[in-house]
């Protein structure tokens, strides 16, 4: 193995194991699928790494990584200079080089800084397909922020075309990013895809505030009722019942049989169970776990499908305002 001849993915592969279980771990997290399958056959794949690889491995990222401080600090031509002071010019400009598709400037990157109020003012006026397009670029909090600011009428076009939005052509994108580095004159890194869908339009309207969400969602349901169904069961999973206060958990559970409790909690977090369970008499945790262990191996299908029934329930109890979901956006719920 000569350094000189290392692919990019396995340069990352003697890094990561360099770097530690621990390390590697919170890295793996941030990739792709695509990027993970590939590090992990490169790792799975190494021999007895030189010291000396390694060492200009670690050497080489140590670079990479100061490079990025550099232009978070003073810009590219900062970084530049620094790096050539540090590396010399012939080093600097290969480990420029290897950063230029991250820190080439892009339009949507720009709006991570830019007050919600701001960039609805921006975008009142565009057509509803723009302002969607734009929304999935957002982080869901702030897409959320911006939703909420549009006018009611726009906020239910807008969360529909998010929705039943599917992938954008490239030259689209390169347009619409060139019209907002125009506009806000600043620059940026990152580099942008487009994706809508039911999910994505469910994670905004999660965070967004009540009477907005009503509000979407009614328009949804008039242009598209099984849209609408669709997104309001992924705005709450079954994992998500650690968010019901007790009062709520003991509300739903009287909706609910005990036998779709027990083949529910068959494929769910313990922190899940252990909200059931400690909303239950002693009895019916008896009862339910004597169910669980009598039905054995469950069809993972079944389990989420009673999985569904409870979600369902949980979303008709909250719009009849029996139950409540913590850590919503908007006003605060004051109990009294």
């Amino acid at each position: 193995m000569r350094f000189e001849e290392m692919t990019p993915m396995q340069k990352a592969a003697v890094a990561l194991v360099a770097f530690g279980s621990e390390v590697s771990a919170l890295v793996l997290k941030g990739m792709s699928e695509q990027d993970l399958e590939s590090v992990t056959v490169e790792i799975a794949n190494l021999r007895d790494v030189p010291p000396e690889i390694e060492e200009k491995v670690i050497e080489e990222c140590h670079q990479v990584f100061m490079a990025r401080q550099y232009i978070s600090q003073g810009g590219i031509d900062f970084a530049q200079q620094i790096l050539e002071k540090a590396v010399g010019a012939k080093k600097a400009r290969e480990i420029m080089h290897r950063l230029e598709s991250s820190i080439h400037s892009k339009g949507f990157s720009l709006l991570k800084d830019i007050d919600p109020k701001q960039l609805t003012s921006f975008l009142q006026n565009e057509h509803p397909q723009t302002i969607s397009l734009i929304l999935t670029q957002l982080n869901p909090q702030h897409a959320a922020s911006v939703l909420s600011e549009l006018t009611p009428e726009l906020q239910g076009e807008v969360a529909l075309r998010i929705a039943t939005m599917e992938k954008i052509a490239p030259e689209i994108l390169q347009e619409i990013e060139q019209t907002l580095e125009g506009h806000f004159e600043r620059t940026a890194g990152g580099e942008m895809s487009s994706s809508g869908g039911a999910k994505a339009i469910a994670e905004v309207l999660n965070l967004i505030d009540t009477t907005a969400e009503k509000n979407i969602l009614q328009s949804l349901e008039a242009e598209d009722a099984d849209l609408a169904a669709e997104i309001k069961n992924m705005m709450f999973v079954f994992d998500d019942l650690v968010l019901l206060d007790d009062r709520s958990i003991q509300r739903l559970l009287k909706e609910i049989e005990t036998k779709d409790i027990a083949v529910a909690l068959k494929a769910t977090s313990d922190e899940v169970k252990k909200k059931i369970f400690a909303n239950v008499s002693e009895r019916v945790a008896v009862m339910i776990q004597e169910e669980m262990e009598f039905m054995g191996p469950t069809r993972l299908s079944d389990v989420e499908a009673a999985q569904t029934r409870i979600v369902e329930a949980v979303r008709r109890l909250e719009e009849e305002g029996q139950v409540i979901i913590s850590g919503r956006g908007g006003k605060e719920e004051i109990i009294v």
